[in-house]
């Protein structure tokens, strides 16, 4: 049960680091429930986290978060001095507001920090599914578990890849620098220019001497134009003139 919860962590850490970005070290927003969670089932955060993301990670929280805890009082000690013990992220809340809306103001609108978020508040889950590249980290049966990518991330990375692999707001960034740097009229110059053709030079072994291949007749050299074809002779062989041999003497009676 171990490996195949680790193989499919590390299917979907994949997945966000293709597609959404995400680069070591793991930063993780932890709020009080995480923490409260973790002591209760026993778990060593520190210590799980980084084996269980095969990763480094930082783990921090924010000032709302931790004044939250202080708050509730005696019952939840425990789980904020676990917190305490973590970076504190500045939000942007001038007075504290529960964790629930500091962590999801941290994420704004696509996550542009590349935060995992580590809690057990399930309206706070709810919300998460409904931005696009954020890890979610929760505590069941005494484990640490990765939640698979939500459905809003699925689709974000479907209408990324029809748009090119680019999404509408990075092509407007990488247009607008190109009209900066004067990278687009460049391009539309080479466009307009014709390509020159390369002067091809001739096969090196197209330009060697034929070699003369031995009990072969070698062809006869052409003439000059205008000189006429010397006339063939004919020999002619005499012959030798017909003798004419006496009549043999025949013996008489």
């Amino acid at each position: 049960m171990k490996i195949k919860r680790q193989k499919q962590a590390k299917k979907t850490i994949s997945f966000y680091k293709y597609s959404f970005n995400l680069r070591e070290p793991f930063q993780i927003l932890i709020d009080g429930t995480f923490c409260q969670a973790a002591l209760k089932n026993k778990i060593q955060i520190k210590e799980q986290l980084p084996k269980y993301l095969m990763g480094e990670v930082q783990l921090c929280t924010t000032t709302c978060a931790m004044k939250e805890l202080e708050c509730l009082g005696k019952e939840l000690y425990g789980a904020k001095i676990i917190l305490q013990k973590y970076q504190t992220r500045r939000c942007a809340h001038t007075s504290p507001v529960p964790a629930a809306e500091c962590l999801l103001s941290m994420l704004g609108g696509q996550n542009p920090h590349h935060y995992f978020i580590a809690t057990q508040d399930r309206t706070l889950t709810t919300a998460l599914k409904n931005i696009p590249g954020v890890p979610l980290l929760y505590i069941i049966l005494n484990t640490i578990v990765l939640d698979k990518p939500s459905q809003r991330s699925l689709d974000y990375v479907q209408e990324v890849q029809m748009g090119e692999l680019v999404s509408s707001g990075q092509q407007q960034k990488i247009c607008s620098l190109k009209e900066e740097q004067g990278i687009q009229q460049k391009d539309k110059e080479r466009r307009g220019r014709k390509r020159k053709r390369k002067q091809i030079s001739p096969n090196p072994l197209s330009c060697l001497k034929k070699k003369k291949r031995k009990g072969v007749p070698t062809p006869p050299l052409r003439k000059a134009e205008g000189e006429q074809p010397a006339k063939r002779r004919r020999s002619r062989h005499k012959r030798p003139a017909h003798v004419s041999c006496p009549p043999e003497a025949s013996d008489g009676p």
